[in-house]
């Protein structure tokens, strides 16, 4: 007799950072693996991430994620030291990292953390170019998003 196995919840999906939509106009989007200690996988596991406030810092040709909490859990750090908001490297390859420092450095745009997701069994980052927003720019887009939403219920009036 074969056990069933219980199914696997569909969403890799460990972290999300909703402001960025908001707060920034996203261009192009990366991926990025992370380098992370024991403690941090364990702890990422069990749903203990925030990335809202998080951004990249590009420093001597490497990319590090910033303003990231990680709360240590109690039984997996005992005999460890765990700093939660530390430095994490992004594992990127040099094409790309060229590409991310001459957009930041020329062309005035920031890398911002959007999402954090299980891969297989690794741990990834996506994050995009970004331009932040002026307080015009996130009316416009409010005011798109409502007539959007007005326009599909009249639509759906009309269609009955």
């Amino acid at each position: 007799m074969t056990k069933k196995k219980s199914p696997k919840s569909t969403s890799n999906t460990i972290a999300l950072n909703k402001k960025a939509r908001h707060e920034y106009s996203l261009h192009d989007k990366f991926e990025a693996g992370m380098e992370l200690q024991g403690w941090e996988v364990k702890s990422i596991r069990a749903g203990k991430v925030n990335i809202s406030d998080t951004y990249i810092h590009l420093k001597d040709g490497e990319a590090f994620l910033l303003g990231s909490q990680i709360q240590p859990l109690n039984s997996a750090s005992t005999h460890v030291v765990c700093d939660p908001m530390r430095y994490r490297r992004l594992l990127l390859s040099r094409r790309e990292l060229d590409r991310l420092v001459g957009a930041v450095e020329r062309e005035g745009f920031s890398l911002i953390a959007t999402a954090m997701y299980w891969k297989k069994c690794w741990v990834k980052l996506e994050f995009y170019l970004a331009k932040g927003k002026k307080l015009h720019d996130k009316r416009a887009d409010i005011k798109e998003r409502d007539w959007a939403r007005d326009k599909d219920r009249l639509m759906k009036h009309q269609a009955k």
